[in-house]
């Protein structure tokens, strides 16, 4: 006998904290795209840096922002603690944002 799929989630069924982490998100991620957006060309301009630095700069940060991804899963897959780890990430990324 075919199983009976459950209807889809309504946007008022989608639990609040689901919103909120949601919202979080956003407003991180509208913060990080600005300044990445203009951090090159304040870099170069105002602080006279080269266009090497810049891109050394940038590399850096691509490669710690990817080996800290691959450990934070790793980490997250051993502890099975992914809420307190997204909740500490989260809390961490709003600390050090200028």
């Amino acid at each position: 006998m075919p199983r009976e799929t459950p209807p889809p989630r309504t946007l008022v069924q989608v639990p609040r904290g689901v919103w909120a982490l949601g919202f979080v998100s956003l407003f991180m991620d509208v913060s990080s795209e600005m300044i990445h957006a203009l951090l090159p060309v304040f870099l170069v301009t105002v602080l006279g840096s080269s266009v090497a630095v810049v891109g050394l700069l940038e590399g850096v940060a691509e490669a710690v922002a990817s080996i800290t991804k691959v450990l934070s899963g790793t980490w997250s897959d051993r502890l099975g603690k992914r809420k307190l780890l997204a909740v500490a990430g989260y809390g961490l990324a709003a600390l050090v944002k200028p």
